[in-house]
């Protein structure tokens, strides 16, 4: 087993539906030494778990992502305060805010904030989802002071400072190798080594050389080259010391 954590995964998504089992036998078997599942819903929450207790390396999140905020989420908050409550879940998350989304902001907010609410009532860190909300986001984050990642970092290099500052980790993946990632780039050489995990969000966003194709776990060697490559160090070492910050934001005695 190598030390490749994906901390940020959606193995439930429809593109896994045909070989979904079969695949993460072969990642386990291979490369990678963890993955945490997100939830986006209930419902995906729920499937997350099963997939953890289905797998020893395999851990779960649960939250409501802000595109799928609507009027019954604050009574379905209900139920991932339970599904929370299982030891597998390590997590709360995915949540967060999306203003690109045609969702009402005030609604996001809401929902948002009272998930920052229940992680911090169970101890758990949070995984935050932050597109075109950045001000708000970081407010959140200096309001409550969770624990946890901000996932799929696209802000700027003052705001990746200030949210290692508070105490949070960057999550980081295929953009980084991407052509246009000026901004990508600048973050990696910014933050500690430290505060950052590494992630995929399959199965979205794979990197180059599999950019537009369905992405997997396995690929974030792609994305861990490219940071290394930006770092100056080893590949094997920047993958050894992310796999520990992702047990550690995750609490993870293993």
């Amino acid at each position: 087993m190598g030390n490749i954590f994906d901390t940020h995964a959606h193995y439930d998504d429809r593109a896994f539906d045909e070989d979904r089992y079969e695949l993460i036998d072969k990642l386990f078997e291979g490369e990678v030494c963890g993955i945490v599942n997100q939830g986006t819903t209930v419902e995906t929450s729920k499937f997350s778990l099963e997939l953890a207790h289905k797998y020893d390396n395999m851990y779960a999140a649960a939250g409501i992502h802000p595109e799928c905020a609507d009027e019954n989420s604050m009574e379905q908050l209900n139920v991932i305060r339970e599904l929370c409550r299982d030891p597998k879940v390590v997590a709360v998350g995915e949540i967060g805010l999306d203003y690109y989304y045609d969702v009402p902001k005030e609604l996001q907010r809401r929902v948002f904030e009272a998930q920052l609410r229940l992680a911090e009532e169970l101890s758990l860190p949070v995984v935050i989802h932050d597109r075109e909300a950045h001000g708000d986001v970081l407010d959140y984050i200096k309001k409550y002071r969770p624990k946890g990642i901000v996932h799929c970092f696209s802000g700027s290099r003052e705001m990746a400072m200030e949210v290692v500052r508070l105490g949070m980790y960057i999550g980081m993946g295929g953009v980084i190798t991407f052509k246009n990632a000026r901004k990508s780039v600048e973050v990696i050489e910014a933050v500690p080594i430290e505060s950052l995990v590494l992630e995929t969000d399959c199965p979205y966003l794979a990197p180059v050389p599999y950019r537009g194709k369905r992405n997997d776990s396995s690929m974030i060697r792609f994305c861990a080259e490219r940071i290394a490559e930006i770092k100056g160090m080893d590949t094997e070492e920047l993958l050894r010391i992310t796999a520990q910050n992702a047990r550690r934001v995750y609490q993870l005695n293993v």
